[in-house]
């Protein structure tokens, strides 16, 4: 018996989080290449609408962590490219904040505040889950396609759901949030035919570290086994539209990390 593939074509619709730079914009323009019309979620309004012409996609401001921003974002989405069947998560952030501290100028002792700490955790987390809900709600309006599949779901988390280092509390947290819901969302929507993955990057070349002075990233870079490099968005992309294609793809949480393994700091 041949497998459930789902067949990259004009007829198929995706949204993608934080698609308008480093993963996410190189994952949008991946499903454009393959003819899928492609719908932006960010809050950067020029990155996005940039990305979005270069593609023929369209971009939409939204704020996942607003359910009326999301709500509408889909509205748009929808109006102008039809129901998803695809959604790829990407938006996120992160910080460095260690749990307590003792101030080494005035010896003042500090801590994490819990507010900061949820910064990251509505973010990552309960933002991602915010749209994969509300797009799982409008793939069951979907006629199935041959073998049953309705749509795709690929989450982003990162290796710092299994091993965070330090200052990474929230943004640990919150990544392995993700991966605890993905069995959880793909066991929900198995009966609908709606399946949903994550991708835990490593040490990725995104706008994150193409700040960082080029020794820094040359360290980071040579941490990494093999290759000994950052890794590049196109890779992630590549996952994330196997994750999409391969209908037996289900539940899972896989690393995408040269096989690093982050130390302590």
């Amino acid at each position: 018996m041949e497998g459930t593939i789902m067949e990259f074509s004009s007829t198929i619709s995706a949204i993608v989080t934080g698609g308008a730079s480093g993963l996410g914009e190189a994952t949008a323009r991946a499903l454009a290449a393959k003819g899928v019309r492609v719908a932006i979620f960010d809050m950067q309004k020029d990155k996005g609408e940039k990305v979005a012409s270069e593609i023929g996609g369209v971009s939409c401001e939204v704020n996942v962590t607003n359910d009326e921003s999301v709500a509408e974002g889909f509205r748009r989405a929808r109006a102008s490219n039809g129901q998803e069947r695809i959604l790829v998560n990407c938006a996120g952030t992160g910080n460095a904040i260690k749990t307590a501290w003792r101030d080494k100028k005035t010896g003042e002792i500090r801590y994490f505040t819990a507010k900061d700490f949820d910064r990251i955790i509505q973010i990552n987390l309960v933002g991602t889950f915010r749209c994969i809900a509300m797009s799982a709600a409008g793939m069951l309006t979907l006629d199935p396609l041959e073998g049953g599949e309705r749509g795709a779901i690929v989450n982003t988390a990162s290796v710092a759901a299994q091993d965070g280092q330090m200052g990474q509390a929230a943004y640990a947290a919150s990544k392995a949030g993700v991966n605890g819901l993905t069995l959880v969302v793909a066991r929900d929507l198995a009966q609908q035919g709606i399946r949903c993955n994550t991708i835990m990057p490593g040490i990725f070349d995104t706008p994150l570290l193409q700040g960082a002075p080029e020794q820094v990233k040359q360290t980071l870079a040579a941490q990494v086994p093999f290759p000994a490099r950052l890794g590049n968005p196109p890779e992630y992309a590549a996952l994330a539209l196997e994750m999409i294609r391969n209908g037996y793809f289900n539940g899972e949480c896989v690393r995408l990390d040269g096989a690093i393994r982050m130390s302590a700091r």
